[in-house]
């Protein structure tokens, strides 16, 4: 399934057979609306977490003493966008079908759908929890029903009403609002109410899909569409780190880091922290 060489995400060289947790990248970008460059992103964090200790003095834990293996980047299509969903599901499938769970680097945000569509499949009683400055619910955008702008419109299309809780949202058009508020639950600007979520949702299977443009551009502007009045890294780090220890998490994803639009690297070492904490919250 991956080249014995790739370089992994630190920590996370497991054998695939032993492994409960699958990381995976996806370098796509195709659909971005502003700023191309977030296909760089999961290269990136791996080559960054280097930087970063496998410990985490937040939960005293290591990445060591957990069952991840990071298989890397998936060569997709970038050239048809239908095409690099299918491979994305393709590998999400895989990993299902084998018993562990898919973590998937991105990439835009388009990437979740492919991912999304393998869980779905299986677990008809999906749920998500999605963390993201921007709803993501057009039906369409500049004429196609297939962009990082449309992404949670499209899963809603597989789990229907009441199964979708967003949180941090503050962008969006008006019929988006309009539709949302009938569709799915959305917290507006922060995480309010995220624990009786967690509590609602006890027990049922979900999908955590984790935009990194949440954060306030001010700690994260490498990212393709940055959204001022975002969250702080430490109260993005919590949340994160809640959904991941309180709910039965079967996939998740962190997406939208563009590294182009920070030379400086903070944006990177950021992502980095986040997927380490979600991971080692998930063990």
């Amino acid at each position: 399934m991956w080249n014995k060489n790739t370089e992994v995400f630190m920590g996370c060289d497991r054998d695939y057979l032993e492994a409960d947790t699958v990381l995976f990248g996806a370098p796509f970008d195709c659909t971005t609306s502003y700023r191309p460059g977030a296909r760089f992103g999961s290269g990136v964090i791996r080559r960054e977490s280097y930087g970063l200790e496998t410990y985490s003095p937040y939960q005293d834990r290591d990445l060591k003493a957990t069952q991840v293996i990071d298989i890397g980047d998936l060569e997709l299509c970038l050239g048809d966008t239908k095409k690099a969903l299918d491979q994305i599901e393709a590998c999400a499938d895989q990993i299902l079908s084998d018993g562990k769970r898919p973590f998937l680097l991105g990439g835009e945000h388009l990437v979740t759908l492919g991912a999304f569509r393998a869980a779905a499949r299986r677990y008809p009683d999906l749920a998500v929890i999605h963390f993201d400055a921007h709803a993501d619910l057009r039906d369409e955008y500049l004429g196609t029903p297939l962009s990082h702008a449309c992404v949670l419109r499209r899963c809603h299309e597989f789990v229907g009403d009441g199964r979708i809780f967003q949180f941090g949202i503050r962008s969006g058009d008006r019929p988006e609002f309009l539709w949302g508020r009938k569709h799915v639950s959305t917290v507006l600007y922060d995480f309010s109410c995220l624990e009786q979520t967690l509590s609602q949702l006890s027990g049922k299977p979900i999908y955590f899909t984790l935009d990194l443009d949440i954060l306030d551009p001010s700690v994260f502007p490498g990212t393709g569409t940055p959204e001022p009045g975002g969250v702080s890294f430490e109260e993005l780090r919590k949340a994160a780190t809640l959904v991941c220890s309180k709910a039965r998490i079967i996939g998740c994803d962190v997406t939208e880091l563009s590294p182009p639009y920070d030379p400086s690297g903070i944006s990177a070492a950021a992502a980095c922290k986040i997927v380490r904490e979600m991971l080692l919250s998930l063990h």
